[in-house]
């Protein structure tokens, strides 16, 4: 039995636009380019799960209700281009919680290999943020960072942890993962 491929998505920055703590429904805003490239990635064999730290319930700035409206909105957005989300990962705890499911920890990727059965190492993390990189290479997975959200500060964090793209945006990540794949294969 072949394993899955996947492709897990930081939301914020990543999907939709983030203009900090985004939790509220009217200020959900998709990002361009976002449902093409998900379909070229699909197209391609790849399956998708959202894997997103949500420190903003843990602050008390808004509620898991409240998050789950949001979600609601961007999952039905993502179906109606025919994007199938097949799990959402969310960590709700404060950066200092020492918590299993706040990334860069690989947990949630590991509880996702096994339900699953995904290969890691033919899979990839994508997110604007260092930590979603952190998280790729703490799971085995390839990682990309995007430049949309706060890719552009957050490339300076990085430090010696291994990339294998820094793009501009999703569709440009789409892009080199086809290309990889490609190449891979060839």
């Amino acid at each position: 039995m072949d394993r899955a491929r996947f492709v897990f998505l930081d939301r914020d920055g990543t999907l939709v636009h983030d203009g900090g703590y985004v939790h509220k429904v009217e200020d959900y805003r998709l990002l361009p380019g976002v449902v093409e490239a998900l379909r070229s990635l699909r197209d391609a064999g790849f399956r998708f799960a959202i894997v997103t730290n949500q420190s903003g319930i843990g602050r008390g700035l808004y509620t898991e209700a409240d998050f789950e409206r949001f979600q609601r909105r961007l999952l039905d957005d993502l179906e109606a281009g025919s994007i199938a989300i097949e799990a959402t990962y969310m960590c709700p705890h404060l950066p200092d919680a020492r918590c299993t499911c706040r990334k860069p920890e690989p947990q949630s990727l590991l509880d996702a290999r096994d339900r699953f059965a995904i290969d890691l190492a033919a899979s990839w993390v994508i997110g604007d943020h260092a930590v979603d990189v952190r998280l790729a290479a703490n799971a085995g997975c390839g990682g990309i960072l995007l430049l949309t959200g706060h890719g552009a500060e957050e490339r300076h964090k990085l430090g010696d942890t291994p990339v294998d793209a820094i793009v501009a945006d999703l569709p440009a990540a789409a892009h080199h993962i086809l290309t990889h794949e490609r190449s891979v294969r060839s």
